[in-house]
C-alpha cells in the first residue's frame, strides 16, 4: 500500500470515527456532566478528522509534523473523554468499548506517524 492509498483509507477511517462520535453524543443523557463531557468529546473527536485532512495537504514534512502533532493531541483528548464517560458511568462501558478501542488504535497509528516523520526530519 502506498502513502496515497493509506492516507485516503485513513481519511475514511477518521471520518467514520467522527460519525460514531456524533452518534454517541446524541445518546448522552441530559445530565449537565454528560452534556459537558459529551461536547468536549464531540469537539475533539471531530477535530481528529478535520486536522488529519489538513495534515494530508501539508506542503512539507515540517508542516506535516506540525499538523499531525495537533491530530495526535486531539485523538488523545478524545480517548480521555471517552474514558471519563466510561469511568463515571455516564455511558455504559459496553456501549463505549468498540469506539474507545478505535480511538486508541487511531492514536497509536498517528503517534507512530509523528515519530517516523520526526526521525526523518532529524536525519535529513
Amino acid at each position: 500500500m502506498n502513502n496515497f492509498e493509506f492516507s485516503e483509507g485513513f481519511k475514511k477511517r477518521t471520518q467514520e470515527f467522527s460519525f460514531r462520535i456524533i452518534k454517541l453524543y446524541k445518546s448522552v443523557s441530559g445530565s449537565v456532566e454528560g452534556q459537558v463531557i459529551g461536547k468536549q468529546l464531540l469537539r475533539s473527536g471531530t477535530s481528529v478528522t478535520a486536522n488529519y485532512r489538513a495534515a494530508c495537504r501539508a506542503r512539507s514534512k515540517t508542516e506535516f509534523l506540525s499538523k499531525i502533532s495537533i491530530v495526535v493531541e486531539e485523538a488523545d483528548e478524545s480517548v480521555f473523554w471517552m474514558e471519563l464517560l466510561k469511568t463515571t458511568g455516564i455511558i455504559p462501558a459496553k456501549q463505549l468499548e468498540s469506539l474507545l478501542s478505535e480511538g486508541c488504535e487511531i492514536l497509536s497509528v498517528l503517534s507512530k506517524a509523528k515519530k517516523t516523520i520526526k526521525t526523518q526530519l532529524k536525519n535529513s
